[in-house]
């Protein structure tokens, strides 16, 4: 259970403002720079790992102070441009404390081709602070290229490499994969700006204990080499997460260490999950 009780010294938040945004920052790319693996043996696919109606619930604490929740949801298979899609939902939102300094309230919809071969339509809806973002990225899989539009005005169109995803799809993608220790995970990504190969690996197979709860995960540390932003500014900067073990591949656990101070983003609820392969001992949430 997760008491609603928060001892938070306001003084202990050094301009707290500049690191809440910096902490929303940090999750929402710690997710999405996931890329799949482009070695993985598909000659027999399993099932998929998610379904329309799972939705899975994420407390952020930077330090030791939560300051957000975000959410993952697949919503139910929609048609678009012509083609049966996943459509997938993630938010972020700050809590009442964090608020006060640095209200968010993000969302974005991803749509990918129910094959999960590519990505068909992204939009952003950015509310940070006094920020205010609406983005759109366009995929035109007729000429390879991908538009960037933020507030109505559209950019130039760039290439793309077969097989491109948004950020938010790569990361259902990569839960399709059953990668073994020390795989290489890729796969090119685009957020209209940029395609550009999305790398990371494999290290092992482990125990946690997430929200009270233990689970056999897998832990994976994207590469940083190509990410922008804080990333880019922090020395020794690093990403960790752990998916299930099981054949659903669940973000449990999102850890990163910045020039700001380290996050972590941990699995509190879960809802909707596919069920279990048959035959099979499972260490997820039901």
């Amino acid at each position: 259970m997760i008491s609603n009780k928060r001892h938070t010294d306001p003084a202990a938040i050094h301009r707290p403002t500049a690191k809440a945004r910096r902490l929303f920052l940090v999750f929402l790319t710690a997710l999405l720079i996931l890329g799949p693996s482009a070695g993985a043996d598909e000659s027999t696919p399993p099932p998929l790992p998610f379904k329309p109606g799972e939705h899975l619930v994420y407390e952020l604490k930077w330090e030791f102070i939560k300051a957000g929740e975000a959410t993952l949801s697949v919503l139910p298979v929609e048609t678009v441009n012509g083609e049966t899609a996943f459509h997938f939902v993630m938010t972020a939102r700050s809590v009442p404390f964090i608020d006060i300094f640095y209200k968010v309230r993000d969302r974005i919809d991803a749509y990918a081709d129910h094959d999960m071969d590519h990505s068909i339509f992204y939009k952003k809806k950015q509310r940070e602070g006094k920020t205010r973002r609406d983005i759109v990225v366009l995929f035109d899989w007729k000429d390879n290229t991908a538009q960037y539009i933020r507030s109505g005005k559209p950019k130039e169109p760039i290439d793309l490499m077969p097989g491109t995803f948004d950020p938010l799809s790569a990361l259902y993608y990569v839960r399709t994969i059953m990668p073994e220790p020390d795989q290489s995970i890729q796969r090119p990504v685009t957020d209209g700006k940029r395609n550009v190969m999305g790398r990371a690996t494999f290290v092992k197979q482990e125990r946690i204990e997430v929200n009270g709860e233990n689970y056999d995960a897998c832990l994976i540390e994207p590469e940083l080499a190509q990410i922008r932003g804080v990333f880019e500014k922090s020395e020794d900067a690093s990403i960790r997460v752990w998916l299930s073990a099981d054949h659903r591949r669940i973000p449990l656990r999102v850890e990163s260490k910045v020039a700001v101070g380290s996050f972590r983003a941990d699995l509190i609820s879960a809802e909707g999950l596919a069920p279990p392969l048959p035959q099979t001992v499972e260490s997820t949430p039901e």
